[in-house]
């Protein structure tokens, strides 16, 4: 109904770019206000600046490799015996390092464990956090794997796709070619 009022006939609509408006749409008495949506407007801007500024301290933490191990820890249920499992998946791996250690898991056990950084599948690199003190977490596995998809579902709606998540930790924006002609 917003649009509406500024529709005349012979001007095209904003929406659908029509010349002809035969049937506006009408003033809902919930509708809100100018002044009520440029509030939300202004609310919806705030949170965008202080959830850009949260990415973008996190992002810093993780690749500057001093991020405390408590927080990187992924908790994971093993649903069956370690035996029956044919996917040998990280938690499967870690749990299999704290058995080697005289620890029995068990189905409903929680494995708590990082990814270290080196070579091999994440599966190879799974450290259960008990056992890794002194341990380099993957900084990129934590980034891609864990912090973009998890924030890019709330921030896709408001434009931001995985390559802008990621500048956010060099405030800075990548340019094209075409910004400098």
């Amino acid at each position: 109904s917003v649009l509406a009022k500024a529709l005349q006939e012979g001007t095209p609509c904003p929406v659908c770019g029509s010349l002809h408006h035969p049937r506006l749409a009408e003033a809902s008495q919930n509708a809100p206000s100018e002044a009520e949506l440029k509030n939300l407007k202004r609310i919806a801007d705030d949170f965008q600046k202080k959830a850009e500024k949260i990415i973008s301290k996190v992002l810093k933490q993780i690749k500057s490799g001093n991020l405390d191990r408590k927080e990187l820890v992924i908790h994971t249920q093993i649903t069956k015996n370690l035996d029956d499992y044919k996917q040998v998946g990280p938690h499967v791996i870690a749990a299999r390092e704290i058995e080697s250690h005289g620890i029995k898991v068990g189905k409903g056990t929680i494995v708590q464990y990082i990814i270290a950084k080196g070579k091999g599948s994440i599966s190879q690199r799974a450290v259960p956090y008990e056992y890794s003190e002194g341990i380099e977490y993957d900084k990129e596995y934590y980034i891609e794997n864990q912090l973009i998809p998890a924030v890019s579902r709330m921030m896709e709606p408001l434009g931001y796709d995985k390559d802008r998540l990621r500048e956010l930790s060099s405030n800075e924006r990548q340019q094209s070619l075409d910004a400098f002609f």
